[in-house]
């Protein structure tokens, strides 16, 4: 019987465990320093192709020091030269001497000198996934068995990039599915119209991780208007911008196109005057049955990271489940609206034919015997409770014409805007903060701290979120507080249980406080 073998694991073995981003870079690194190792070169790199753009998006090096790499500067991108023939036409290529190869251009300057050089390409089911290659053989030139190991090698890396990208994509796509199902069930629980375009905004800019998610509507002059506006800051100048009739992308939007852009700062479709903080973009519609209810807009910063096909195809689909659910959530509050119509209607019949009757005919009753009492005093009594049956008549009918009336939608205010913020953390959480208020915050309250106090909100809910582990979050403002010199002031404090920055246990608190 053979003894388990010890020692570190070998590349194939990293290959087989990997589950995330930093397990596949872990995992090509070791692979592109193993095979300059085995091969005894004296530098190796291996590059990742981007699958939508081409060229090199990361590069692996081996044998470089940080001195090196600060004389080479930008590294190849790997579109021209050896490295672009690679992934061209994927095939190997071993050269004793690089410099004389008609095909080796675009070197950077500073880059050390490159002689003997041998690459594959990593390719998996016929797709190029990036390349593989050593350089500066230390005895001689490559060998055809440093060719067939740098292949093996290759094409654990390609399986590598390939599972890792399979598992992210599975990821991401659930997280979509269990976010689109968390904003359809928050949906038809009977938030009102406004609150329902923000929690989708809201959920929306958080799996897409989007600088902001806006929501517009059409307007009656042929435009659309920005009414719901998700930011990690103030979204206060977003709400209300308007993309005038005649613009290129209206066309689009209007006629429930989706609108991918590169760059909305310098994509000549956008005309508002918000695209310059804007980079990448989504423009969804937001259609179910055919009616147009809006548009989901999900841009990212300036110069972000731009969008993937499976980015575009899972908040293409969540766009239009949303749309569903918002469909649904106004049919079920009209459905709600009517039965309260309804019941109305029921009460004030019957106060109507019922209890005005009976009042009507005692102050008649009342009224035929005063006239028969000779007694001053009993008169007086009887004229008080006529009169008194008088204005309880009024009273009722007035209270009818109240029930016959459209109910006038909740109000709104510090304390309705932080139960829908909480509210929509909920998505991402997987629960539901505590909130508890103190004071009359609505009133307290100023507009403008208002705001300030929304945004610090988001900004520590979004923390909680993003240190993970948290079970419980609790909220609460704070309207009667006092600051350091005795003036008003309103105090919000936010706490989790979940993991601390430095990484330990115990949660965080975060505390904001500002004159109200």
């Amino acid at each position: 019987m053979s003894a388990p073998r010890s020692g570190p694991p070998t590349p194939l073995e990293d290959v087989l465990g990997i589950g995330d981003d930093l397990e596949l870079r872990a995992t090509l690194q070791h692979i592109v320093d193993s095979a300059t190792e085995l091969a005894g070169a004296r530098y190796g790199a291996l590059g990742v192709v981007d699958p939508e753009r081409g060229g090199l998006t990361e590069l692996f090096t081996a044998g470089m020091s940080d001195a090196d790499r600060q004389r080479v500067g930008r590294l190849p991108d790997g579109r021209g030269g050896v490295l672009g023939l690679l992934l061209r036409d994927p095939r190997p290529v071993r050269l004793d001497d690089l410099t004389a190869d008609p095909r080796s251009v675009g070197v950077p300057p500073g880059h050390p000198p490159m002689r003997s050089f041998v690459g594959v390409p990593l390719q998996l089911d016929r797709e190029i996934l990036g390349n593989l290659y050593l350089t500066e053989k230390r005895a001689g030139s490559f060998t055809e068995q440093d060719q067939n190991l740098l292949r093996v090698l290759a094409s654990q890396a390609a399986i590598a990039i390939g599972n890792a990208r399979l598992y992210g994509t599975a990821r991401q796509r659930e997280r979509w599915i269990t976010g689109a199902a968390a904003v359809t069930n928050a949906l038809l629980t009977g938030v009102n119209a406004m609150d329902a375009l923000m929690t989708v905004a809201e959920s929306a800019r958080a799996l897409a991780d989007a600088f902001a998610g806006v929501v517009l509507q059409p307007t009656e002059e042929g435009g659309m208007e920005i009414v719901a506006a998700s930011t990690s800051d103030d979204p206060g100048d977003i709400v209300g911008t308007t993309i005038a009739p005649g613009s290129p992308v209206l066309v689009q939007l209007l006629g429930g196109e989706p609108v991918f852009i590169e760059d909305s700062s310098t994509d000549p479709r956008m005309t508002t005057h918000v695209r310059a903080r804007f980079g990448p973009s989504m423009m969804l519609p937001l259609q179910s049955g055919g009616k147009l209810i809006g548009t989901l807009a999900l841009p990212r910063r300036r110069g972000g990271r731009p969008y993937r096909a499976v980015d575009r195809l899972l908040a293409t689909q969540f766009a239009s489940q949303a749309a569903l659910a918002l469909v649904l959530a106004d049919s079920q509050h009209d459905r709600e609206r009517l039965a309260v119509y309804e019941d109305r209607d029921r009460i004030a019949r019957d106060l109507h034919d019922l209890v005005v009757q009976r009042l009507f005919a005692t102050e008649m009753m009342l009224e035929s015997t005063r006239r028969r009492v000779a007694e001053p005093s009993l008169d007086g009594l009887l004229g008080r409770a006529v009169d008194e049956l008088d204005s309880t008549i009024q009273e009722v009918r007035t209270t009818i014409f109240a029930l016959q009336q459209p109910p006038a939608d909740g109000p709104t205010g510090v304390r309705g805007t932080v139960l829908r913020e909480t509210g929509g953390a909920a998505v991402l959480l997987g629960f539901r903060p505590s909130v508890r208020f103190s004071g009359a915050v609505d009133t307290l309250v100023s507009p403008r701290v208002a705001r300030e106090l929304l945004a610090a909100l988001r900004d520590a809910l979004a923390a909680a979120h993003r240190r993970g582990g948290a079970t419980a979050v609790e909220v609460e403002v704070d309207a009667t507080a006092r600051s350091a010199d005795g003036t008003g002031a309103v105090r919000l404090v936010v706490t989790d249980d979940g993991r601390r920055e430095d990484g330990g246990t115990g949660g965080t608190t975060v505390t904001w406080e500002a004159p109200r």
